[in-house]
């Protein structure tokens, strides 16, 4: 079975190859996360080690998801809020799974390791976006995030094209 550990920022260094694969992969797949066709594997693992302070001081909590052979197949962040006035929020982040590790229900396990790590660090409102009409979407709703808004041309997929996004919130008891 597949585990999922949270990354430590000492871990960072070690895993950033694998993560690097992950993120090439969602890329290569289309998926709208921040980046264009043209990332590169230099690039794809300087971008995770960018948040080494933000890990080690516990601002953005990260977990990754192994297969039985130690390749990480998965991820999630979560961003807790740190203005005084938001501290009561969290935003999820890079929910991504690699196209060999889908339909196992590893992005809802994911999705749940945030969620409780959210309320365990006392958030109460959880925030996301993503690409409006994608298997993520279908994910959060299907999860009990609620939608509050769809921005069209919010952010361009991979190849440019610009795509809606859908806003979604969940409110932790």
């Amino acid at each position: 079975m597949t585990e999922i550990v949270r990354l430590a920022a000492a871990d960072l260094t070690a895993d950033q190859d694998g993560l690097a694969d992950l993120l090439l992969d969602a890329v290569a797949d289309g998926a709208s996360i921040g980046f264009l066709d043209d990332l590169d594997r230099t690039e794809a693992a300087r971008w995770w080690l960018q948040y080494e302070d933000a890990l080690a001081a516990g601002h953005r909590l990260s977990w990754i998801a192994r297969d039985p052979g130690g390749r990480i197949v998965g991820t999630v962040s979560l961003v807790l809020g740190d203005k005084d006035n938001g501290r009561h929020r969290a935003e999820v982040v890079k929910l991504m799974v690699h196209r060999d590790a889908r339909g196992q229900g590893l992005a809802r396990r994911l999705l749940d390791t945030a969620e409780r790590a959210a309320a365990a660090a006392s958030a109460t409102l959880l925030l996301l976006d993503t690409r409006t009409d994608s298997p993520a979407e279908r994910l959060y709703h299907s999860a009990g995030w609620t939608p509050y808004g769809l921005v069209p041309g919010y952010a361009a997929d991979p190849d440019g094209t610009l795509a809606s996004s859908t806003f979604f919130y969940k409110t932790l008891a």
